[in-house]
């Protein structure tokens, strides 16, 4: 017995040891002594149908199988996706602010970190506590972004596949098309602008597209941009090219919006479009009410297995026939360039606020090394086999139109999975996509989706798709002005689109004088110091991303 004793006396000893030893092991963390709270935002699309972003079954799941293991209290913090800075801002001033924060778009970060909002953090450090979180950022060359101002604030997500943007496509009115006389969807814009007009004579519709004043800063003009891109071509693009201020004053934006008033000139847009708002795809998003009215011909958002927008079209619009347009579709001859948009080569760009302790600290890291795990990833966007989801003969999940208790948020949880990725992957590009179709409509849109995705990895493989700037520097300017220029933007982008023509040129250049006067000109000039300088990114060559 005194052998026994002594036997299981030191087994208990070595049991001791091991578990100090192994305390910051990924999956085998000790639980904090005193209860740690973090909070992690969560971008609410304010979607009808979904469950409540910040406490639904999987906000809870994760409190269950991560929080309450390591003594954790993890607590999730509703977002505005159309109003993003607002909100921090708001947190960021009251001393609230989320122990984790992250944005997709780099100027914001950069700014949160350059107003001191966030902890400047050690690579070494968070490497132990997530080294599989750090070893991934290794692999797609991101270590480069991690910096600002010569100081580590930052750490960044996968975005696979991020030189083509596969998972937004356009759809169009293919029935509209057929009785028209196109069997096709338009592969280039004299065939596009062929098929409206006949649309319109027609009796289709009134107005085919539908536009309204844009919420986001971002101006969709890469199409419009010079190419292949010269030396000179690149300083313009550190200049301007940017999702934190519109790029208003600038010929490719000159182009496009002079087409647009073209357009606007045949019909093409309601003579009221100035008085909505464009939100991108929330609720409240005017020209997707069009569509689903069955009003317009074309709508385009991201791809997912439940797509409200979609089924409501197919509800209002009985024995309608969608495609997905082309991405040529608006190829002009000496006006449009086929110049598409990549994303840049990493998702979330994640920091940590200045108000979090050495513990909430490690926390937060604990929470996204156990989220990259592929197990508990796999749970996290995929759900309970049987009910959101079920495997097909290669063993991949095929997800299903489900609504009970378990049902996944928007696009399979991305809004919570964006802390280790972007974007669901899934074996092949294929599989990926055919994974992330939308299920329950009465077309199937796998294959054509799959088709798109090869058409712009043709633009890629040819050079036509690139990234914008990211500064290793904070633009001050942009802090200072961005707001009131975006207020501008959407007072210019009405005046030009419906003007005279014969007004058009003579306009934009006054309205774009006003413009650099308001502060863009300093926007400018200090971001071409900070490429000058080295700070900035080169475009790079996403034929042979990943």
């Amino acid at each position: 017995m005194k052998k026994l004793v002594s036997l299981l006396l030191a087994l208990c000893v070595m049991l001791s040891m091991a578990a100090v030893a192994s305390a910051d092991v990924p999956g085998d963390w000790a639980p904090f002594a005193e209860r740690v709270k973090i909070t992690v935002p969560v971008y609410d699309r304010s979607k009808e149908g979904y469950p409540a972003v910040d406490d639904n079954y999987w906000t809870r799941y994760i409190q269950k199988e991560f929080g309450d293991k390591y003594n954790i209290e993890v607590k999730y913090v509703a977002i505005p996706r159309g109003d993003v800075m607002t909100k921090y801002s708001m947190l960021i001033a009251a001393e609230d602010t989320p122990t984790i924060m992250m944005e997709y778009d780099y100027p914001k970060v950069a700014q949160w970190a350059n107003d001191g909002a966030m902890q400047e953090i050690n690579l070494e450090e968070f490497a132990k506590v997530a080294p599989t979180f750090y070893q991934a950022m290794v692999d797609n060359n991101q270590l480069g972004y991690t910096d600002i101002n010569g100081k580590t604030y930052f750490v960044l997500t996968e975005r696979p596949y991020y030189n083509t943007t596969f998972t937004f496509v356009n759809f169009v009115r293919m029935d509209w098309l057929r009785k028209v006389g196109y069997d096709h969807v338009p592969q280039n814009y004299e065939e596009q602008k062929d098929a409206l007009n006949k649309m319109i004579a027609a009796g289709l519709t009134t107005n085919p597209l539908s536009t309204g004043i844009p919420t986001a800063a971002y101006i969709a003009n890469f199409g419009y941009r010079d190419f292949p891109v010269t030396d000179e071509g690149e300083k313009e693009w550190a200049m301007h090219s940017s999702l934190g201020t519109p790029s208003f004053a600038w010929y490719p934006t000159q182009r496009m919006l002079k087409r647009m008033n073209a357009e606007y000139h045949m019909g093409w847009y309601s003579s009221e479009f100035d008085l909505e708002k464009n939100s991108g795809g929330a609720a409240t998003d005017q020209t997707q009410t069009d569509f689903v009215n069955g009003k317009t011909y074309t709508y385009g958002g991201y791809i997912a297995n439940n797509m409200a927008w979609l089924t409501a079209f197919y509800e209002n619009n009985p024995g309608a026939e969608l495609a997905i347009a082309s991405p040529y579709a608006g190829l002009e001859e000496g006006v449009n360039t086929g110049a598409i948009r990549a994303d840049n080569p990493f998702g979330m760009i994640v920091g940590f606020s200045s108000l979090a302790n050495a513990d909430q600290l490690k926390a937060a890291w604990m929470l996204m090394e156990w989220m990259i795990q592929p197990e508990n990833l796999f749970v996290l966007e995929n759900g309970v086999e049987g009910k959101t989801y079920q495997l097909d003969e290669n063993g991949l999940p095929v997800m299903l139109d489900y609504k009970g208790e378990e049902m996944l948020n928007h696009n399979n949880n991305i809004d919570m999975t964006c802390l280790v990725h972007a974007s669901k992957k899934v074996g092949t590009i294929e599989q990926t996509i055919t994974q992330m179709s939308p299920v329950g409509l009465p077309q199937d849109f796998t294959q054509a989706i799959i088709d798109n995705y090869y058409k712009l990895k043709e633009l890629a493989d040819a050079g036509k798709a690139y990234s914008d700037p990211v500064f290793a520097v904070a633009i001050e300017s942009e802090s200072e002005y961005s707001a009131s220029l975006l207020s501008l933007w959407q007072e210019d982008y009405a005046k030009l689109i419906k003007c005279d023509p014969a007004e058009f040129d003579a306009l934009f250049e006054q309205l774009s004088q006003e413009y650099k006067d308001a502060g863009y000109q300093e926007i400018m000039d200090e971001r071409l110091a900070a490429y000058e300088a080295g700070n900035t990114t080169k475009i790079p060559d996403l034929s042979k991303a990943k």
